[in-house]
C-alpha cells in the first residue's frame, strides 16, 4: 500500500522552489557585484592619472622652505587679494545668483530653457573666451563699459573690481545651479502651506524656504568660492596680471613658475589644501558612500 507524502514535507514543492529562488538570487547578486573582465584595470589607470600629479607636487615640494615662501611680500599680496576677490564673488553670486535660482526652479515661463543655458554657459566656456567677452561688455570701448567710463568715470578692466567680476561670472552659475537643484527637490508643499497660513511672499521665503535650502545654499557658495578663487584664465584676460591690484594665487603661481619654483609650489599646496577642505566639507552633500 503507498503512503501519502506528507504536504509541508521538506521536499514539498513550494519550499524547494523558494529556496532555489533564493540561492538564485544571491548567486546573482555576487556575480553583479564582479567587475567586467578588464575594469578594475582601467580603473586603476584612471585612479593613477589623477592622483600621481597631486602626489608629485605633494612630495616634490620644498616643505623646509615653506614656511619662508608663503610669508614673502608678494605671495602674502597675493594670499589676502585672493580671499578678498572670491569672497566679494561669492557675495555678489548669492544677492543676485539665489534670487535667479528661485525665478528657474519656481516661475514657468517661455524661454526658461534657453535662459538656463545661457546662465549656466560660464561653467563650460574656455574662462579665455569668457575674459573676452567681458572685455567687450564691460571694457572702455564695450557696450556697457563705454556708458560707464563716459557716464560715471567707472573703469573696471585691470582692476580689482575687474577681477572680482571675472571671478563672479565664472563662479556664479556653480551656485545657481545647486541651490536650484536644492528648491526643485524640496518642492513647493511648504511654501504653499505657508502662505495658507496667511504669511506673505518675502516673509514665506526668508523665514521657510531659505531655512530648508540652507544646505544647498551652503554647498552652492563653497562650490563658487572653491572656483572663484582657482580662476585664472577670465582674470588675466580682463583684469591683468597687477601685483597688489589684480594678481591672485593662481596668477601668482603662473608667474612664479618663471622665477621662482619654490613659490609656486607653495602656493599650489595652499590651493590644493583649500580644494582638498571643500570637498571634505561637500561630501555629505555630493558624495553618499555606502
Amino acid at each position: 500500500m503507498t503512503m501519502p507524502t506528507k504536504a509541508g514535507g521538506a521536499d514539498s514543492g513550494p519550499a524547494l522552489s523558494l529556496r532555489s529562488g533564493g540561492r538564485a538570487t544571491r548567486a546573482y547578486r555576487r556575480s553583479a557585484r564582479r567587475a567586467p573582465a578588464g575594469f578594475v584595470a582601467l580603473a586603476a589607470i584612471a585612479v593613477a592619472f589623477l592622483v600621481l600629479p597631486v602626489v608629485g607636487l605633494v612630495v616634490r615640494s620644498p616643505w623646509r622652505d615653506l614656511p619662508a615662501d608663503l610669508t614673502a611680500p608678494g605671495v602674502l599680496t597675493a594670499l589676502r587679494l585672493s580671499l578678498v576677490c572670491s569672497l566679494s564673488a561669492v557675495a555678489i553670486s548669492v544677492a543676485v545668483g539665489v534670487p535667479l535660482a528661485w525665478v528657474l526652479a519656481r516661475l514657468r515661463f517661455r524661454g526658461r530653457g534657453l535662459v538656463r543655458a545661457l546662465v549656466l554657459l560660464p561653467m563650460v566656456l574656455p574662462p579665455v573666451v569668457g575674459g573676452v567677452a567681458l572685455l567687450l561688455a564691460f571694457g572702455r570701448n564695450g557696450l556697457i563699459g563705454q556708458w560707464l567710463d563716459r557716464g560715471f568715470g567707472i573703469t573696471l578692466p585691470f582692476t580689482t573690481g575687474g577681477a572680482v567680476m571675472a571671478e563672479t561670472f565664472v563662479a556664479m552659475p556653480f551656485l545657481i545651479i545647486t541651490v536650484e537643484a536644492g528648491l526643485r527637490a524640496l518642492g513647493q508643499r511648504y511654501e504653499d502651506a505657508a502662505a495658507t497660513l496667511g504669511a506673505g511672499r518675502w516673509t514665506t521665503f526668508r523665514r521657510v524656504t531659505l531655512p530648508l535650502i540652507a544646505p544647498s545654499l551652503g554647498a552652492g557658495a563653497a562650490l563658487a568660492w572653491a572656483r572663484a578663487l582657482g580662476e585664472f584664465g577670465a582674470t588675466i584676460t580682463f583684469a591683468g596680471n597687477l601685483p597688489g591690484r589684480t594678481q591672485t594665487m593662481p596668477l601668482a603661481v603662473y608667474l612664479a613658475l618663471e622665477n621662482n619654483l619654490g613659490t609656486a609650489m607653495a602656493l599650489s599646496l595652499v590651493m590644493l589644501a583649500i580644494s582638498l577642505t571643500v570637498l571634505v566639507a561637500l561630501r555629505g552633500h555630493w558624495f553618499h558612500p555606502r
